[in-house]
């Protein structure tokens, strides 16, 4: 399976019809917090569609309810300012809006209030930038009311996580939010293969669309003239390493008991802090590096001896395709991960534990036996896998979607 380019079905973007191609169209694409720490699957998506046509951007509020802390309060003080200017371009065929949300989503008031800012906004930003012929791209749920609010050709759901699943949401909501979703659109990517049959249940469009790899990017790691991060170069090795979001999926006990086990060992944990780090500050041998800028994380991951996945077995990864993953195989350096479904797809290039005391060996046995070729293996299994490769495919069947779209139309 590693061999293939995807698993999307070649026979839905195949053909060679004439006269559609997405250039004719704008894309109004719903995704993720675009100056967030985490670049994630929502923003390598958009970036590689403006490279074929123009994007507007759309910050949409998170699915979990604000917080009374300092960040969150920061956060929505921005997005209410931001939602004023007009489009802010990011990028040569790419611009940027925000539409804030009032909390308390529950109540039908503000529901609909948050229906018609989210509406206008968006109308005032398709007008200032003169697109036409749209098509409206989700990549996340909760917008997803504004699906055909727009006179748009096409809406295409790209599904990258199961959403109900994430930590401090209301399951149920989101559940019905992603549902609805799913159903309204024209055509459904799914990135994780586990989530496919349910997703047909609501859209027989749904195709597996896996994650892809930015590998100029990540190979850096393996040139000997890219240098190490400042931050990383004077650290003791062996360096066992993770960068990612440090949220409630992540097994902090796990790397305690790591590093418990190893106080010669430095564990290097590089992203953002967003759950209670428990006794791991009190460990010596555990340094937070904090988040870093996503075109750095090569420098940093050159100075890991090991890098590490270190999830808690939960429904949301249990579904979920780590982006890292593939990140982390591009750099060459050994991988060490815990038994999930995608992961175990990558088993003869990742070391995978089923316990904490597995994990340890599991990163001995990679310190002792690595190699040049062992890195060079675990480089070619993504090599067929980078966003650009992936996106040819999930365009092919987009454009196919419109022409039977406009085939169906009355002359």
């Amino acid at each position: 399976m590693l061999n293939t380019v995807s698993t999307l079905p070649p026979e839905a973007g195949a053909s060679n019809a004439p006269g559609t191609s997405l250039n004719q169209f704008g894309i109004i694409y719903f995704g993720n917090d675009w100056s967030g720490e985490n670049r994630t699957s929502s923003h390598h998506i958009a970036e590689r569609l403006a490279q074929r046509t123009r994007v507007l951007y759309i910050d949409t509020p998170g699915l979990r309810a604000p917080k009374a802390s300092g960040r969150d309060l920061r956060k929505l003080f921005w997005k209410v300012l931001a939602a004023v200017r007009k489009p802010r371009a990011i990028g040569a065929q790419m611009w940027h809006i925000s539409t804030p949300q009032i909390p308390f989503r529950r109540l039908p008031l503000v529901r609909q209030l948050n229906f018609a800012v989210g509406r206008f906004l968006v109308r005032r930003a398709l007008r200032t930038l003169r697109f036409e012929k749209t098509i409206s791209w989700f990549a996340v749920p909760h917008p997803g009311i504004l699906a055909g609010r727009f006179d748009e050709t096409l809406i295409v759901y790209y599904c990258i996580d199961d959403y109900a699943a994430l930590p401090d949401v209301d399951a149920a909501r989101v559940a019905r939010m992603d549902d609805n979703l799913t159903r309204s659109a024209d055509q459904v990517f799914v990135a994780s293969a586990r989530l496919i049959a349910s997703k047909r249940t609501l859209s027989p469009s749904a195709v597996h669309a896996p994650h892809g790899v930015d590998l100029a990017l990540f190979q850096r790691a393996s040139d000997p003239s890219c240098p190490v991060a400042d931050g990383a170069r004077n650290l003791k090795h062996p360096v066992i390493g993770f960068y990612g979001l440090i949220e409630a999926w992540i097994d902090l006990d796990l790397i305690a008991f790591l590093a418990e086990q190893k106080p010669e060992w430095t564990f290097l944990l590089i992203g953002r802090l967003a759950v209670d780090p428990g006794r791991l500050p009190t460990l010596p041998n555990v340094q937070f590096a904090g988040p870093q800028p996503y075109t750095s994380l090569p420098n940093w991951a050159k100075a890991f001896d090991v890098a590490i996945i270190p999830y808690r077995p939960t429904r949301q990864v249990m579904n979920s395709n780590p982006l890292k993953l593939r990140e982390y195989l591009a750099t060459g350096k050994p991988v060490v991960a815990v038994s999930a479904p995608e992961i175990d797809q990558f088993a003869d290039y990742v070391h995978i534990a089923r316990s904490p005391e597995e994990f340890l060996g599991c990163i001995e046995d990679a310190l002792a036996n690595d190699s040049a070729a062992d890195r060079a293996r675990r480089i070619e299994a993504v090599a067929g896998m980078s966003w650009e490769v992936r996106m040819q495919k999930v365009v092919e069947i987009v454009e196919s979607k419109i022409r039977q779209k406009e085939s169906s139309l009355p002359k």
